[in-house]
């Protein structure tokens, strides 16, 4: 298994209320040259959590980073003129605080970040590192 210090979130710079499948992700990916999805997990709109690219592989999801982290996005992060906003439902931060805390808990030691935290992108449309910073630090 890869060596893994931060769980990166994003978002899939989508509409709100827009439902986007793990195909459809894998499929915009590819089109940009890459051989897969480049985010590990997906969390649907109804939260639901779908995997992506197999963890034991980096992702493609934050340059720079994707060598020692798992990437994780929910399905939304746009208003529907496109500018970023918070477009979580209630079941979606219920899937991600439970995904966060799984994993925090198979990587000890990790820290939680938002791709924003490594890019000048709105993404995730709000601040995961504060958000998420206690969940990690349960497994210190």
């Amino acid at each position: 298994m890869r060596d893994i210090d931060k769980i990166i979130v994003h978002c899939t710079a989508t509409p709100e209320g827009r439902e986007v499948s793990v195909e459809e992700i894998d499929s915009w990916h590819k089109e940009r040259g890459w051989s897969q999805i480049g985010y590990h997990w997906v969390i649907g709109l109804d939260g639901s959590i779908h995997e992506g690219r197999p963890e034991h592989i980096s992702g493609a999801h934050c340059k720079g980073h994707n060598k020692s982290s798992i990437g994780l996005t929910y399905v939304g992060g746009c208003d529907k003129d496109m500018n970023g906003k918070d477009t979580r439902t209630e079941a979606q931060k219920e899937s991600l605080i439970y995904l966060i805390g799984f994993l925090c808990a198979r990587f000890p030691g990790s820290k939680v970040y938002g791709h924003r935290d490594f890019s000048e992108k709105f993404c995730p449309s709000f601040d995961a590192t504060s958000e998420y910073k206690e969940i990690a630090e349960k497994y210190v």
